[in-house]
């Protein structure tokens, strides 16, 4: 395993304990998904330029596109649960109730 592949496995695997461990507010959930998909990202830019390989250069916008849609709901859900509830708490959202 090369030191470019560490580092891409290790932001993602602590992005991912960030996620588990600080579900206290809906932006830090929201920061950590980001920075999953910010090392996934970055990891398939440069999976083409290690296989020299043109075909799978599309996976990356592809990626960034959901990525950038997904970003856009989750500030969306944020701002209405902050006006409907008062706070970005976790604790405080019940998912059964309207």
């Amino acid at each position: 395993m090369s030191y470019l592949h560490l580092c891409f496995y290790s932001a993602f695997t602590l992005s991912s304990l960030g996620l588990a461990f600080h579900r206290t507010h809906l932006i830090s959930a929201l920061l950590c998904l980001e920075s999953m998909m910010l090392s996934m990202y970055i990891a398939l830019t440069m999976w083409p330029i290690q296989t020299q390989s043109s075909i799978s250069t599309i996976l990356p916008i592809l990626m960034l596109t959901f990525s950038a849609c997904e970003a856009g709901t989750g500030l969306a859900l944020l701002v209405a649960s902050t006006r409907t509830h008062g706070s970005d708490h976790l604790h405080n959202f019940n998912l059964l109730r309207c």
